[in-house]
């Protein structure tokens, strides 16, 4: 590794020390890779390293997470999106680079874009309607991430000026942008609740929907339409003996199943300390033993059903999304 010449000796230290270390077998399991993952435990980490393995497209069919004091040791068996294990010398090596860079925050994002931020309560012929007004401002949509669940919408739109080509940073053309599109929102019966915001920050998508629909409280919400009748079973229990609380998830098996569940958590501000994930055919059983940032475990009846419910929310959020590029 080639260091930058304004680093000292300790920083160089620091940094190797936080470098996670990755090993890469393909020879214990006859049909998938087994990845491991060792690192400093820090608050996040274990969501940024999912978050790596999905954004490559990877399906994580079991996992084994422990921390031991200050130290992380992560085990994913993955496979590719069609079931088969991980051969491919070059694909290797770039999850390799992605999960030892992974403490730099590198992670699927869409730079040099304006971002546009919505949420409100999902109707026939929303959609249509938001993209008028963005058409009428001749606002170039490269990339738009919409989800729906309990009547709720969340949506993130990439957008560009359609004449300069660039990030759209004229003032007054995003204040006239947010108006026109709250009042789409808003419709006759969403005075309060519809939220619209700009940035030129990069981001996660994904995370990002998760935390616009988590902080605009759709678990609260009763669903307007059964999106299917397979619906996950979640149940938290504290372990007295250890000070954790344990959170169990039986559902159906899906992509990016942990990603979604981790990310709740952290967004919850629980930290996971040891976890397994176990899949067999279609059905997945996750257990995640946690606790608050201070050390504790749940405390109360009403955290434990506000987990219970977040979590089934975050798991259900996929069954109706929608990509338009």
């Amino acid at each position: 590794m080639e260091w930058p010449t304004y680093l000292d000796e300790y920083e160089k230290l620091l940094i190797r020390m936080s470098t996670p270390r990755v090993m890469i077998d393909n020879a214990g399991c006859s049909n998938v890779t087994r990845l491991t993952i060792d690192s400093a435990r820090k608050h996040g980490f274990l969501l940024e390293a999912v978050q790596v393995l999905t954004d490559l497209n990877l399906s994580i069919k079991k996992a084994y997470i422990c921390s031991d004091g200050r130290w992380f040791m992560d085990v994913f068996h993955v496979t590719d999106m069609n079931g088969n294990k991980l051969t491919d010398e070059s694909d290797l090596g770039c999850i390799e680079q992605s999960l030892e860079t992974v403490h730099y925050g590198r992670s699927k994002c869409i730079e040099g874009l304006t971002a546009l931020e919505l949420t409100g309560t999902d109707r026939v012929g929303l959609l249509s309607e938001v993209f008028a007004v963005l058409s009428n401002l001749r606002c170039n949509v490269v990339d738009a991430k919409m989800w729906t669940h309990n009547g709720r919408i969340a949506s993130l739109i990439y957008l560009k000026d359609d004449d300069s080509g660039f990030p759209i940073e004229d003032s007054q053309k995003l204040s006239l942008m947010e108006c026109m599109l709250r009042n789409v929102l808003k419709g006759d019966n969403d005075i309060r609740s519809a939220k619209t915001s700009v940035s030129l920050a990069v981001t996660h998508t994904e995370r990002r929907l998760h935390q616009m629909m988590f902080a605009d409280r759709d678990y609260e919400r009763l669903p307007i339409i059964q999106t299917c009748d397979d619906h996950p079973v979640v149940s938290v229990q504290n372990y007295l003996e250890k000070d954790y609380s344990v959170v169990n998830v039986q559902c159906k098996d899906r992509n990016k199943l942990l990603f979604d569940i981790i990310c709740t958590l952290t967004d919850m501000q629980y930290v996971i300390f040891h976890a397994t994930v176990d899949t067999a055919g279609d059905r997945a059983s996750l257990e995640f033993f946690i606790r608050h940032m201070d050390g504790t475990p749940i405390s109360s009846e009403a955290e434990k059903e506000r987990v219970i419910l977040c979590l089934a929310a975050a798991i259900e959020r996929r069954a109706s999304q929608v990509r338009i590029i």
